[in-house]
């Protein structure tokens, strides 16, 4: 078969075949110099999550990378230990912050995981069916996964939950499944739409017009960041746009194996949100707006929505970017209480996105506000998607490796900008009997514009 060579750093290209033949090999159909760009310097190893706690080289981005190539090659076939080791991967990137060879492991860790999803070596009627009620069935229309919500606050506000921990009934199940129930995140009594207006003035004179991503997880369990970051735009001369029907990003199919999905969801979101119509378009969680910047790769070979999707990628924007670049307006007096807080980086928004001083930027300009640096701030949560529910123990290993880390800066707040990262931290803090509050750098930006004027928000819905 022949492959095309290209400089090392070019774009992912993607042949027609790809995108036409759901048979096709994800791998072999790549631009071969992708495959490999890797030099095998060995420099990303100190930087791998799971090659520290083993020390083996297929857990090393190299040696992953080493077996993508021999299925590219033909010299392998993709195994079952070749799926299990894709997704044993965190996907946190931060192989590519200390790559010097500008290796685009992104991309290839989602094609990889493709090929693992295409040759079916996972496959059990048990796994089959959480896929397609998880990744197929919700997150492709936001409003069954609303129901879902909606059904979850009820157990929960009606005691249900509490009765049925109390009752022993959860020790006939397995231990993973007690885990699982053990991290059920409380759902918010109300949702974006409740909580933000369609359509949000901008406080003071009209300096932009952006369009609000809602998220899914972010939606249900954290709407709350949501309102905040909408006042906090409004602050700071933003008219913004939040329609209440939206469509996930997508991000959770990529890094699943799923891309035909996440293609159409990229689809639905450019209809949605024209991007030539918007200054910005804004994420406020790191995983989400690390995928919804590379539209344009997964949309080449699409002609109708190629155009779109390139100027898509230069409109989004994550909000604290977004916030410095534009200029933050300054917080007024009264001036916020005394607090110390310490700053965990999402992986994706540090090393898919290269975001690293902007949040500690708008951190540093709230009054007040003390940051203490994390040991290993950028070193991953174990949350990275839904790592902790398919690979719980080494999860877990990196949870207590963070919180040991934030326990030792004295913080009683720790900010992060990622839903999943949040609710780690916070199952965690839990089990472990701490009182830390995790919170969104917006969110504790937004507290003080409050205090600042004196009520409780801009947003246009209480």
């Amino acid at each position: 078969m022949q492959k095309t060579l290209a400089f090392p750093g070019a774009p992912l290209r993607l042949k027609a075949a790809f995108v036409m033949d759901p048979t096709a090999s994800h791998l072999k159909n790549l631009d071969y110099s992708v495959v490999q760009q890797c030099m095998h310097c060995g420099l990303c190893l100190p930087t791998c999550p799971t090659y520290d706690a083993t020390k083996l080289e297929r857990n090393s981005p190299r040696g992953r990378i080493a077996l993508m190539r021999a299925i590219a090659d033909d010299r392998l076939a993709p195994t079952r230990t070749f799926a299990q080791e894709m997704y044993f991967c965190l996907g946190c990137l931060a192989c590519m912050t200390a790559c010097p060879a500008g290796v685009n492991y992104a991309e290839l860790f989602e094609h990889a995981r493709a090929e693992a999803e295409r040759t079916g070596t996972l496959n059990t009627p048990k796994r089959r069916f959480l896929r397609g009620f998880t990744v197929g069935w919700p997150f492709m229309d936001l409003r069954r996964l609303g129901w879902a919500g909606r059904a979850l606050r009820l157990y929960q506000q009606l005691g249900l939950q509490t009765l049925v921990r109390r009752s022993g009934v959860l020790r006939l199940l397995s231990q993973r499944w007690r885990e699982l129930e053990a991290i059920t995140p409380p759902i918010q009594p109300q949702f974006t739409a409740q909580l933000v207006a369609p359509l949000t003035p901008a406080r003071g004179r009209k300096r932009y017009r952006v369009a609000m991503l809602a998220g899914c997880a972010q939606d249900l369990i954290f709407s709350d960041v949501n309102r905040d970051t909408v006042e906090v735009l409004a602050w700071n001369g933003c008219e913004v746009i939040t329609p209440p029907r939206q469509s996930c990003c997508g991000s959770l199919h990529a890094h699943n194996g799923e891309l035909a999905l996440a293609r159409a969801l990229a689809r639905r979101n450019l209809d949605q949100f024209p991007p030539d119509q918007f200054d910005a378009i804004i994420s406020n969680a790191g995983g989400c707006g690390s995928h919804l910047k590379h539209y344009g790769a997964l949309l080449h070979d699409d002609p109708a929505y190629r155009a779109q999707a390139e100027l898509w990628d230069r409109k989004l924007k994550d909000i604290h970017e977004w916030l410095v670049e534009i200029g933050l307006t300054p917080v007024g007096a009264p001036e916020a209480p005394s607090q110390t807080i310490t700053y965990h980086e999402s992986c994706h928004l540090t090393h898919g996105q290269r975001i690293v001083t902007q949040p500690r930027q708008v951190l540093r300009a709230i009054p007040n506000l003390t940051l203490v640096e994390l040991p290993e701030s950028n070193w991953c949560c174990g949350s990275a998607g839904i790592y902790n529910l398919i690979q719980p123990e080494m999860a877990g290993q990196l949870l207590e490796r963070k919180l040991r880390h934030i326990r030792s800066t004295g913080a009683t707040v720790v900010a992060t900008a990622n839903p999943g990262c949040q609710l780690q931290l916070v199952n965690g803090a839990r089990r472990q009997g701490l009182t830390l509050r995790v919170a969104h750098p917006i969110t504790l930006l937004a507290e003080a514009y409050r205090r600042a004027a004196g009520r409780e928000g801009v947003s246009g819905r209480a």
